[in-house]
């Protein structure tokens, strides 16, 4: 009777036990097949870290270098904050007469753009400098309005600004103040206001003026802002030799050495006057140093410097205080600073070109390269031309190069030879060629002036334009639309 009850009591627990493990087997799989079929992704694993507080900057700099890396055929680019393209992403920004997903297809009939001086002739240089020129910086970098010791300016930037400066020989800065500006067209009208009398009835305004052929923005921004402490009075020719200049009329004469858009060296003419002397253009790739220049105010960018005219940088090297303050101050009012992210930016430029100087990578010999082939190449053609000609430009001993060097103007200056080619920009434009005409300039429109600091594709067309233009004339004709591209 006992044993018989032990023997049901050890039969049924062993039911329980297989009954749990039934259940179990089954639970696992259930979970087992959940997970399979119904998760949409692994869980996310954390990014790989080099060191403490990293990652975010290696993401970045991933980020950075997918879009890099994205091939456009030589002919376009790619950028962050680029047009979306197929699967999300920033696609191809082809060059002009390119186009297609990759940049591969060649416009048929296009026209040559070389209106606008866009330094892009500079771009292949950065992208082999990636690595040396990149800057990443958090979300928080300089959120202040303020940098260094509650200064606008970097304290870093102003003394690598004027390490360049001494190296090139192209200016002196040991006696002269540093004003920063968006770009130098920011400065422009800040020094106009710096060397203005202080508006009061006491005071007649300045005169502000420049000489033919100028670079139109010094008149488009001084008759825009139209201050009551200085307005346009027109060209130094106007007021070279005229009787009613007197010791009593402040004037402020606008000097662009080089010259855009002839690209020659040019100094004052007015005596007395106060000069704002724009030296955009005044590197050894561009043209010849010949001495430092030592002026009371003078203008630099890093547009025509390194190519970088997005940036939005330029400063002034001012020798007197007093004038120094009150362009700061405009700055100050009207933009409260240089962006800080711009002044990292160029900082990190300027020792790229500082670590390169004189050595395989010198920016200036790079450039100096491309920018003579392309005016040897353009001169050789114009050359053979009685309907059009260019500037004249002997070559110059330069002292950053110790040596004569061949031009290499940012600019053709074009003037228009037959009498019938009274418009010289509609002549060109005719052949398929866009240029800037003379009429901005105020030199009339038998001038008008062609870039030549754009990219390579771009100066390649230039030039096939202007060579099936010269090869018109022996045929009387106009040439007629290209059907080579």
């Amino acid at each position: 009777m006992e044993t018989g009850w032990h023997r049901s009591q050890s039969l049924g627990s062993a039911g329980l036990r297989l009954h749990v493990l039934l259940c179990s087997s089954l639970l696992l799989n259930a979970l087992f097949i959940a997970q399979k079929f119904l998760r949409t992704s692994p869980p996310p694993t954390a990014p790989e870290r080099l060191g403490d507080g990293l990652s975010w900057a290696l993401q970045a700099a991933k980020e950075a270098e997918d879009v890099a890396a994205v091939d456009c055929s030589g002919h376009g680019s790619v950028f962050l904050d680029g047009v979306t393209g197929e699967y999300g992403r920033p696609g191809c920004e082809c060059n002009s007469c390119f186009s297609g997903p990759d940049c591969s297809v060649r416009t048929p009939n296009c026209a040559a753009d070389a209106q606008s001086g866009d330094p892009l002739f500079l771009e292949p240089y950065w992208m082999r400098h990636a690595a040396a020129s990149t800057v990443v910086f958090s979300g928080w970098h300089r959120l202040s309005y303020i940098t260094t010791d509650g200064h606008f300016n970097s304290v870093e930037l102003d003394r690598q600004i004027r390490r360049l400066h001494r190296a090139v020989g192209n200016a002196v800065v040991d006696d002269k103040y540093l004003v920063f500006g968006t770009g130098s067209t920011h400065l422009i009208n800040a020094l106009v206001y710096a060397l203005s009398p202080e508006g009061n009835a006491a005071s007649p305004p300045a005169s502000v003026v420049a000489t033919v052929p100028y670079f139109a923005m010094y008149r488009s921004q001084t008759v825009m802002f139209d201050g009551r402490e200085y307005r346009w009075d027109g060209t130094t020719a106007a007021w070279a030799n005229n009787s009613s200049r007197n010791s009593t009329r402040d004037f402020i004469e606008f000097v662009i050495s080089p010259n855009n858009p002839d690209s020659t060296l040019h100094k004052p003419v007015l005596t007395g006057s106060s000069a704002i002397v724009d030296h955009a253009y005044y590197w050894p790739h561009l043209t010849h140093i010949p001495a430092p220049a030592d002026e009371d105010v003078m203008l630099f960018t890093t547009s025509k410097l390194s190519g970088h005219a997005g940036s939005r940088f330029g400063w002034a090297l001012v020798r007197d205080e007093k004038v120094a303050k009150r362009a700061i101050s405009y700055t100050e009012q009207s933009t409260v600073g240089t962006s800080r992210d711009t002044q990292l930016r160029v900082l990190k430029i300027l020792e790229v070109i500082l670590a390169n100087l004189h050595g395989k990578e010198d920016i200036f010999a790079i450039g100096y390269d491309v920018m003579s082939s392309r005016w040897r190449r353009l001169n050789a053609v114009v050359s053979r031309s009685t309907r059009i000609s260019l500037q004249k430009m002997p070559p110059q001993y330069c002292t950053y190069f110790n040596r004569i060097k061949e031009p290499s103007p940012s600019y053709a200056w074009v003037k228009c030879e037959w009498e019938e080619d009274d418009d010289c920009y509609e002549t060109l434009l005719a052949a398929g060629i866009i240029s800037l005409t003379g009429n901005v300039n105020e030199a009339g429109t038998r001038y008008t002036r062609l870039s030549l600091i754009k990219t390579q594709d771009d100066f390649d067309v230039l030039l096939e334009r202007i060579t099936e233009f010269v090869d018109a004339e022996k045929h009387g004709r106009a040439p007629a639309a290209s059907s080579s591209m």
